[in-house]
């Protein structure tokens, strides 16, 4: 009688230890799935901190890696009231690809120098973003600082952008276009302003777009007699494209003040390294001694040779336009936008002007540009070391017209409010 009291106590003790053991069992797999839980959410806010800063991890890549109408037709099937004026085009197995492998494993395909880039200190060639692409974008081309010829202290230098478009294009006339005031058959000289030209609109006497130039005497060869050397000129260079800038803008209405400061001759001991701490302090002082001003614009002329910076638009030829945008620059997404607004417009007017939108680190540039001054601040390039000063004048009057809309939305935008 004892023994079988004994062995059911037994029974009843190795019931409660396997109990507890289950018990333990589940216990730790609820604290290794609580863990594993709280690790995903960690690496999933990484992730989305990284794509703050990463725009090939963000939806700003993907839109810059497929073409507009193909993203066209994605916000079409989100947004039922948005009408896509860009023609639907099938998906490229190339792009998206692109796009995937760039974002699961930071290597860019155009560029096999990504592949040890993030393994060899100062070897990272991939930290260049196309921000947003169109028609004259091609998203595996990236530009290049290009320092000025050594010796030459007056040199410009000037960014390589190196994306070919219309390689047919007919040879211009050599000859540059008489300012504005002087008459010429194209672009049609500028008479004083009507009402109907600006839209009703003035800023009077407020001047509220600032354009200036951190390299001053880039030129264009078959402006100058120099043709084996640096495309430079202290006189004959780029000021006079960001002055007929300005002076487009104010014939629409929109007050402009135009710095054509020649730094090689007003810097002591001028050093080319240094052209965007010289040009900083230009634009400082312009905010300073204006309140008013709200558009800020760093007029350049690329590097890249005709075939790569020329559009033919209907029996025309133009410079076209690249937007650079500094990552150094904590806010850079908000000067990303203004140039988006400008593209886009270019885009819509006359596709094939605009070559796209860069996004560039310290590690392939100066990488802030002066942009953290304003978030309506972005760097141009308009044309190259081949182009005419009749197409970049031709371009300079296409932005004018498209700054001074954007302007005048904004300020209707601001006083609705």
């Amino acid at each position: 009688m004892k023994k079988t009291i004994m062995l059911f106590d037994l029974t009843r003790g190795s019931k409660r230890i396997r109990q507890l053991l289950v018990t333990g069992k589940t216990f730790m797999v609820l604290a290794i799935s609580s863990m594993l839980f709280f690790v995903a959410i960690g690496l999933a806010g990484m992730a989305h901190q990284h794509s703050l800063s990463a725009p090939v991890s963000s939806m700003a890549g993907f839109a810059s890696s497929v073409s507009s109408g193909f993203f066209g037709d994605m916000l079409e099937m989100e947004m039922p009231q948005f009408h896509s004026s860009k023609s639907g085009e099938e998906l490229s197995g190339t792009q998206i690809s692109s796009f995937l492998l760039r974002l699961m494993t930071n290597v860019n395909p155009g560029d096999p120098r990504s592949l040890v880039a993030g393994e060899i200190p100062g070897m990272n060639a991939d930290s260049s973003f196309l921000i947003r692409g169109g028609v004259a974008t091609e998203p595996d081309v990236w530009p290049e600082d290009n320092i000025p010829i050594p010796g030459d202290k007056g040199s410009s230098g000037g960014d390589d952008h190196g994306a070919g478009v219309n390689e047919g294009d007919n040879e211009p006339d050599h000859t540059p276009e008489p300012p504005a005031s002087t008459p010429s058959d194209d672009p049609s000289p500028t008479p004083t302003p009507t009402p109907d030209q600006t839209g009703g609109h003035t800023t009077g006497k407020d001047k509220v777009v600032f354009i200036y130039h951190s390299h001053s005497r880039e030129s264009w060869y078959p402006e100058i007699a120099d043709k084996d050397g640096d495309a430079n000129s202290a006189s004959k260079n780029i000021t006079l494209v960001g002055e007929r800038l300005a002076e487009k803008l104010e014939d629409l209405g929109v007050g402009t003040t135009h710095s054509d400061e020649d730094y090689p001759t007003t810097v002591p001991g001028y050093d080319w390294n240094y052209s965007y701490k010289y040009s900083k302090k230009t634009v400082q002082e312009a905010m300073a001694s204006n309140k008013k001003l709200k558009f800020f614009f760093d007029i350049h002329r690329d590097s890249g040779r005709r075939k790569t910076t020329t559009a033919n638009i209907n029996g025309k030829s133009y410079a076209q336009v690249y937007f650079i945008i500094g990552h150094k620059n904590p806010d850079w997404k908000k000067n990303a936008e203004f140039a988006t607004q400008i593209h886009e417009e270019l885009e819509k007017q006359y596709p094939g002007l605009s070559r796209g939108i860069l996004g560039k680190t310290t590690a392939t540039g100066n990488g802030e540009y002066n942009q953290s001054l304003s978030d309506d601040s972005v760097l141009i390039e308009i044309g190259g070391v081949d182009n005419t000063l009749t197409e970049s004048y031709r371009t300079a009057d296409v932005l004018a017209k498209v700054i001074a809309d954007i302007y005048w939305d904004a300020e209707k935008v601001s006083a609705s409010k």
